[in-house]
């Protein structure tokens, strides 16, 4: 679902549910995040998210690791430590059983990866396949990190490269490279689990991770939600092999014009940009990286915590003052 569609859909809920008769829903519809959070006492809370989708490789088990790290990052999105989750998923009643073991072995190993558990589940028949998680995890609900909390000076920095929509639109219609392809799937299946404990024992300023919404639609939130500007230098942006020669190409996903429609009216550019570029800065990307925001003096211990844990860090842009919710991209 498109993020404009969603808005509309989720808004008559938040009048359902007053934030002050649920005092312990520290975020939640009131305060849209990665996940939910649920206080249980002063140094506990749950952190809640479910997140499943079609198929982006064609190899079943690479297929549910993805979904899996896909769902089990908006916990790590908020600093928190996942516990378990349940197995959600629709399959064709034409489907091989043997293929459907294989995406829920690739889920689980990337589950049993994190230090969690598979508890159950439940599946239902769709003439697609979907698969994904609801994963329950725990944090301190002092030590939350959350969307807000980006501040004038800050500094940008994102964690995995972009591009993973282009490319995983190319691998369906048979045009990738082999090799782009396997980097990719590299980068989609890996954790952010350390990433996320180096934010943490930094205490970043804000956190999210980058998926459906693409890194605009992503950096409007945090800059929505924390009334600053962001400032994206995009020649520091990293991007996967192949993702701006299939852009070039006029390659992407539906959910790239979705998202530029929605998130374009705060998007702000230096100069006009060629169609492929804009592309891509709206791809929606699957399993992405943690996009952080910290204070300069945060910077070097946050860049040297992540590269000691093998985890690749890039710093795109600033924190500015200005239109709140507003992304301005310069050309570096």
């Amino acid at each position: 679902m498109g993020p404009e569609a969603l808005a509309h859909v989720v808004r008559p809920l938040a009048e359902v549910f007053n934030p002050v008769a649920f005092p312990q829903l520290l975020v939640g519809l009131a305060s849209p995040d990665d996940a939910a959070v649920y206080q249980l006492a002063e140094d506990l809370a749950v952190v809640s998210t479910a997140d499943f989708f079609p198929p982006v490789v064609d190899d079943p088990y690479t297929y549910g690791a993805i979904a899996a790290a896909n769902a089990l990052s908006d916990i790590y999105a908020m600093g928190g430590e996942p516990l378990f989750a349940l197995n959600l998923a629709a399959f064709p009643d034409d489907l091989p059983p043997g293929v459907m073991a294989e995406i829920f072995r690739g889920g689980a190993e990337k589950v049993k990866e994190a230090g969690a558990v598979i508890a159950g589940g439940h599946t239902v028949t769709d003439r697609e396949p979907k698969y994904g998680l609801a994963v329950t995890g725990r944090i301190d609900p002092r030590q939350i990190l959350a969307k807000q909390g980006a501040r004038v000076g800050d500094r940008l920095v994102l964690t995995k490269p972009l591009g993973t929509g282009v490319i995983t639109t190319a691998h369906k219609r048979q045009v990738v490279e082999p090799t782009d392809l396997e980097t990719a799937v590299a980068s989609m299946t890996h954790l952010n689990r350390s990433a996320a404990a180096a934010a943490a024992a930094v205490g970043v300023h804000a956190l999210t991770d980058v998926t459906g919404f693409g890194l605009l639609g992503h950096g409007h939130e945090v800059a929505h939600l924390s009334r600053v500007q962001l400032v994206v230098d995009f020649e520091a942006l990293p991007w996967l092999p192949g993702a701006r020669r299939y852009a070039e190409a006029g390659i992407s996903p539906g959910g790239t014009e979705r998202n530029a429609q929605y998130y374009g009216q705060w998007v702000r550019f230096e100069h006009e940009p060629p169609g492929w570029k804009n592309s891509l800065l709206h791809d929606p990307q699957t399993s992405g990286g943690l996009f952080m925001a910290a204070a300069p003096g945060q910077l070097p211990d946050l860049l040297s915590r992540l590269h000691a844990l093998g985890e690749t860090a890039w710093v795109i842009g600033t924190v500015e003052a200005g239109e709140p919710g507003t992304v301005t991209v310069r050309d570096g």
